[in-house]
């Protein structure tokens, strides 16, 4: 993250269509990196990550003047991210049901032959044990512990009560626990 950004300033970029462009490849430089790893660690291709993010920003762009200030801009970026990957994802296993492959592993697939991928066996068992997941629970277990997002933040992002996210944090970890611990 850069050092130098300060959302108040960027916001107020965004504001005038002078400035707006500056202001949003000053949103670009800041929120890229994490949102990148964010969505590639729902959908595991950097191809299809690199898509997702892409759209994530397009619609960004294009709803800029809607975004109200209620939340953090990292919030409402979040939240663009995560129902781009919930309809990707979505549109994956429609993709899957018709064609009567399992969705997990073709999704599997795509990771172990990912030629970007650098884990080693242990990195893939817990990749394994994630996509194992719902995708709820999946994105809830990466926000906070990937990107160590308060309950709270992710509240607004999932528009859920913070006691429903502990527990879906909780329920995540127990499954995951369990996987690894079957494989190991």
């Amino acid at each position: 993250m850069n050092s130098t950004y300060n959302e108040h300033e960027v916001l107020a970029l965004l504001q005038d269509e002078k400035t707006q462009r500056r202001g949003f490849e000053m949103v670009v430089a800041q929120y890229s990196e994490q949102l990148y790893w964010q969505i590639r660690r729902m959908v595991y291709s950097h191809e299809d990550t690199n898509d997702l993010l892409q759209n994530t920003f397009i619609k960004a762009w294009l709803n800029i003047d809607y975004f109200r200030g209620d939340a953090k801009l990292s919030t409402w970026l979040y939240r663009i991210a995560l129902n781009e990957c919930i309809t990707f994802l979505n549109k994956q296993k429609a993709m899957a049901t018709v064609s009567l492959d399992d969705p997990e592993a073709d999704v599997l697939q795509k990771l172990e032959s990912d030629p970007y991928f650098s884990g080693d066996r242990i990195q893939m068992s817990l990749q394994k044990a994630l996509l194992s997941l719902p995708e709820k629970q999946r994105m809830v277990f990466n926000l906070k512990y990937y990107q160590e997002m308060k309950y709270e933040e992710m509240s607004e992002i999932f528009g859920t009560s913070v006691g429903a996210l502990k527990a879906s944090y909780h329920h995540a970890v127990k499954k995951i626990e369990k996987k690894l611990e079957e494989e190991f």
